[in-house]
């Protein structure tokens, strides 16, 4: 039965301990025998909190023993990604100048999970500050990927991406300002959802002047849910979704019913598809995967799919001077630098002049402007998510995709756009490569439409399912 449980989704396993039929500490005992087993193996928690688990278990148990009212994640696991605070629990961002941070708040996304009655069971691996597309940094062992040990995750939402692969938890919080939530989730078969810029407030990550590096960001940067199933996104998102004073990006979210967006009906809905962005280097098997699954919109759900691409071209070396732009760069280069990782030494050392940031900030103009005008045509955008499935541990990135010698950063090339226009974006698992590597494909609606997306990515797991399916290193049993 906990297998059952634990390999299916939120809202299952919410309604079984909501009803009495298991209570939150059996599952949360459950869960970290199976972490016991398996985390050696993958290494997606870098701070586990097992007592903390059980803990929180046990209060959503006093509270439903006394009869009082549950919250819609009472006793459901959750993994949160280690570059998002959380009170009490060591927060150490991968940095070794960090290695010792214990925030003494919650961010926003966390506190409200936590009042929904959601149990932690750890902080997951990131990469140095989130500063990469994969998962190692100078502190923890990377994380393997479930579905090849020996291939990364991608990151920088790195361990919550291979915890929900392997079947620890249904949520986790992931954080995105270049793809870090799209990423992984491609990489590792699950479900990453970016919704439009200010749906989730942020606090303290990104918003905190005290904390170099952390504080990095601000305008690019997303938290969103990670998950097996979109209906569970879509849960999730109910939860942290909102305005807070905190963060004056923020914005109202009235205007959608995060629960009933993914049983929108997507008919007729015009849709974009480019498997190369006209430019980008994109491996074979990705992106026949990618086609076929775009494909089944117009031919099994009654969409219109024009091939077209809104003429972008390599915005890549923009969105390093953003990155650049955003983060403290007096603060960071007063820490210390002896374990740093060598990508963030070199953006340090490198001498940036206004003008490179000026013109930075003039080329993200002129990209969201290219963007609003091409959806005037469409009401979604589907790429790949990545240009290449997932590569070998401990590299930036393959220089070599489909025969060209590419940059370490090529493979990335679809994601970033959209957080220099804040719009909703999702990855959901598109196949399998021959050897049996997940492929994702990134569905991206127009500014503010985080329910068609949400709609899209539902009506295609439905027609896909994809939860069915488990990397053979986990599998419990056998599936239809």
């Amino acid at each position: 039965m906990f297998d059952d449980l634990l390999d299916g989704d939120a809202i299952a396993l919410a309604a079984h301990i909501h009803g009495g039929d298991v209570s939150a500490t059996e599952i949360a005992k459950a869960v970290l025998d199976r972490m016991a087993e398996r985390e050696p193996l993958i290494a997606a928690f870098c701070t586990p909190t097992p007592e903390l688990a059980l803990q929180q278990a046990a209060t959503v148990d006093r509270s439903r023993a006394r009869g009082e009212a549950l919250g819609p994640l009472a006793g459901v696991p959750m993994g949160v990604k280690d570059l998002i605070c959380t009170a009490g629990v060591k927060t150490t961002s991968g940095s070794a100048a960090y290695r010792d941070f214990i925030p003494q708040e919650d961010d926003i996304s966390v506190e409200r999970m936590l009042t929904a009655g959601a149990i932690m069971l750890g902080k997951t691996t990131a990469p140095e500050f989130g500063y990469s597309g994969v998962g190692h940094n100078p502190l923890f062992p990377a994380p393997r990927n479930p579905w090849h040990r020996e291939m990364t995750t991608g990151g920088s939402s790195a361990g919550s991406g291979a915890a929900l692969a392997a079947r620890l938890c249904p949520l986790a919080l992931g954080s995105d300002g270049g793809g870090s939530v799209r990423i992984p989730a491609a990489h590792c078969g699950v479900f990453g959802f970016k919704a439009s810029m200010g749906r989730v407030p942020l606090w303290p990550g990104c918003r905190d002047e005290r904390y170099p590096g952390v504080s990095s960001w601000e305008s690019l940067e997303h938290i969103g849910p990670m998950t097996r199933s979109v209906a569970d996104a879509a849960l999730m998102m109910s939860v942290i979704a909102g305005p807070d004073m905190r963060d004056r990006h923020s914005i109202p979210c009235g205007d959608i019913n995060w629960r009933e967006a993914p049983q929108r009906d997507i008919r007729g809905l015009r849709i974009a598809f480019s498997a190369d962005w006209g430019y980008v280097a994109v491996d074979g098997e990705v992106r026949d995967i990618v086609t076929r699954a775009a494909q089944r919109f117009a031919s099994e759900l009654g969409c219109e799919l024009e091939e077209a691409h809104p003429d972008l071209g390599d915005r890549s070396a923009t969105f390093a001077a953003l990155v650049a732009l955003e983060s403290d760069l007096s603060g960071m280069r007063s820490l210390p630098r002896e374990e740093m990782s060598p990508h963030l030494q070199a953006m340090l050392q490198q001498p940036w002049r206004a003008e490179t940031f000026t013109d930075a900030i003039a080329d993200r103009k002129a990209v969201v402007n290219q963007l609003w005008r091409f959806m005037q045509r469409y009401d979604l955008i589907i790429t790949p998510t990545l240009a290449t499935p997932p590569f070998p541990l401990n590299m930036q990135g393959p220089e070599i995709i489909a025969g060209r010698m590419v940059r370490s950063d090529h493979w990335l090339s679809f994601c970033y756009p959209f957080n220099f226009s804040g719009q909703p974006a999702a990855s959901v698992p598109a196949g399998f490569t021959a050897s049996g590597l997940p492929v994702g494909m990134q569905i991206v609606g127009r500014h503010l439409d985080d329910a068609t997306v949400l709609a899209a990515s539902a009506a295609f797991e439905r027609l896909q399912p994809w939860n069915a399916v488990q990397p053979p290193l986990f599998a419990t049993r056998e599936k239809p």
